[in-house]
């Protein structure tokens, strides 16, 4: 499945932050920040559809370490 580049104008569903994990459900999408992507992930891995997970840029962009 191919989904679009996440951008900044992508906010965090959760806590309003840019968002780095995008969640396909059958319903819609979710998205979430890096830390609400690791919180609740064991609670999407089973009904997501895709998950578009571009969490590296985090490192990349503000050297965050993961």
């Amino acid at each position: 499945m191919t989904t679009a580049p996440l951008t900044a104008a992508d906010r965090c569903d959760r806590c309003g932050a840019q968002a780095y994990v995008r969640v396909v459900l059958p319903t819609g999408d979710l998205f979430f920040c890096g830390h609400h992507a690791r919180k609740h992930a064991d609670a999407f891995a089973d009904v997501a559809v895709h998950v578009h997970d571009e969490m590296d840029r985090l490192e990349q962009e503000h050297g965050a370490s993961l």
